[in-house]
């Protein structure tokens, strides 16, 4: 894990070689985390992992962000796995020429989900309202929801406890239910 944080400081400060170094330790990672968004989608999903991995690696690469650590990296990939998912229900919705936008059967560890599953698009609406009152609790609900990981892996992630993932998970979780049952 240390040659993964030493490379990317390298390629922030703009070492080629070092990106090209870096991704395929990063791979097998990102490719679970892809793989683990699409068991929860629905079965009409039409994405897969590696396909959501490579478009990440092409948004990656043109990124030139200071890279400072691992936890960086990661919180940044799981965004961009949400912006791709999102785009791809976008595309498909444009293609339906009004008919519903593609939908995703949420997590089990997402409570409020478990009786209807969200628009991906209306989820995705509320998280950027989310993350405008609240940064934290919105990039705990992307490494949660859209990254897969766990409690204690998402505290590694962000430097917090675990407790307090737990705590403004619960609240985001909550936030989040009242903004897709109202429709706001």
């Amino acid at each position: 894990m240390e040659t993964v944080t030493y490379l990317l400081e390298r390629w922030s400060a703009g070492d080629r070689a070092a990106a090209e170094q870096v991704m395929p330790l990063v791979y097998d990672h990102l490719r679970r985390i892809a793989a683990r968004h699409l068991r929860r989608a629905r079965g009409d999903q039409t994405l897969q992992a590696t396909a959501i991995v490579h478009e990440a690696y092409m948004r990656l690469d043109g990124q030139h962000l200071p890279w400072v650590s691992r936890a960086q990296f990661y919180a940044f990939a799981a965004h961009l796995i949400r912006q791709i998912v999102v785009d791809h229900a976008r595309y498909r919705h444009r293609l339906k020429r009004g008919g519903g936008a593609a939908r995703v059967t949420l997590s089990e560890e997402i409570a409020w989900a478990e009786a209807k599953s969200p628009d991906v698009l209306a989820l995705d609406q509320a998280l950027e309202r989310l993350e405008g009152i609240d940064r934290r609790k919105a990039t705990i609900v992307e490494l949660r929801f859209f990254a897969g990981m766990t409690l204690e892996e998402t505290a590694g992630q962000l430097g917090i406890s675990v407790e307090t993932v737990g705590r403004e998970w619960r609240r985001a979780r909550a936030w989040l239910s009242d903004q897709l049952e109202s429709g706001a």
